[in-house]
């Protein structure tokens, strides 16, 4: 116990030393930092040092090793009303060689109808957005306590008929020691090269001098700034509380340091009955909104396959609470 208490001042001293983050809001692919997974949200997403399913490749991919033969994960979330956060992997181990997933991440809204300065009511022309990203991840024991993941990953988003991509990594690490399963991690997600938009509604057409009316007209194009991706890094701990017969409980501890905003802490805990029901619980600190999660499940056998059913609920302060459901396939 004098071990978790350290490490947890260790957390907090890395995550509050730190000045103010001077970057906020300054990058961009936000949907890359929608939580994945009602399991992981139900507990605050305090779960880099618990992770352990195909949902892995979302939180911290060394997770993976985990994984016994195949597992996907589908994750449905309705986004603050306005749109649609589907996620889904899949990942098979193979032996001593590691596991292998691959994941997709798409977020989508409906047509919205397009206003102008002079038709502010409308213009009966409508547009729509979507953002995309499509992974593979490779995870393995480096040694029988000691395992590692990377995933190299493809993020695309568009508005209307504007575009950017680019590619990102992410990359994670478990430590597991004796004493309670404690499990000592670190995740480090979207390292890549920055984005920028370009797409033909940029073309303009610029009129070389205004104070000739017959000029020449100069076809031209916009630029647009380029902008980084959401980089984000999750340091935590997961461990055992008490393992009875028929009762189990673990409880997490996360810091987490993003490149475009202050430091915050997640803090989780889980109550499983018989290894069949699961209530979970959380908390978010730090946060301009958000703060208490909560979730439950349950799994049913069929022979060898086992389907597990997740629902988590956050709660905000002034935006409406998000619903997330989510169903695992373990094979």
């Amino acid at each position: 116990m004098k071990k978790i208490i350290l490490l947890v001042i260790v957390l907090f001293r890395t995550s509050f030393l730190v000045a103010q983050n001077p970057n906020v809001g300054t990058s961009g692919a936000q949907f890359l930092q929608i939580p994945v997974g009602a399991k992981a949200e139900g507990m605050a997403g305090a779960v880099v040092g618990l992770i352990d399913d195909a949902s892995s490749v979302f939180w911290n991919p060394a997770g993976l090793v985990e994984v016994k033969s195949f597992d996907a994960h589908f994750t449905y979330t309705n986004w603050m009303k306005l749109f649609d956060f589907n996620a889904a992997s899949v990942a098979y181990n193979v032996g001593e060689v590691g596991v292998f997933a691959a994941n997709m991440i798409v977020f989508t809204t409906g047509k919205m109808e397009i206003t102008t300065e002079e038709e502010p009511n409308g213009t009966g022309r409508f547009f729509d957005a979507q953002d995309l990203a499509l992974g593979i991840s490779y995870a393995r024991y480096l040694t029988d306590r000691f395992s590692v993941g990377i995933t190299a990953k493809y993020v695309y988003q568009r508005i209307w008929n504007e575009t950017a991509d680019g590619i990102a990594f992410d990359i994670g690490t478990q430590y597991r020691l004796d004493f309670q399963n404690l499990t000592i991690a670190m995740s480090m997600s979207n390292f890549g090269s920055d984005l920028r938009y370009d797409g033909p509604d940029l073309d303009v057409t610029v009129q070389q001098d205004e104070n000739y009316p017959i000029s020449r007209l100069t076809p031209g194009r916009l630029k647009t700034d380029a902008y980084p991706l959401p980089l984000n890094f999750q340091v935590g701990i997961g461990f055992d509380v008490f393992q009875a017969d028929f009762v189990k409980m673990k409880a997490a501890i996360d810091a987490v340091h993003p490149n475009d905003n202050s430091e915050k802490l997640h803090f989780g805990t889980e109550f499983s009955f018989f290894d069949r029901l699961y209530l979970r619980g959380g908390y978010k600190y730090n946060y301009d909104d958000e703060d208490l999660t909560f979730g439950a499940g349950a799994n049913i056998l069929f022979g060898n396959t086992a389907i597990w059913f997740n629902y988590a609920y956050t709660l905000f302060d002034i935006l409406p609470g998000v619903h997330r459901v989510s169903v695992n396939l373990e094979f």
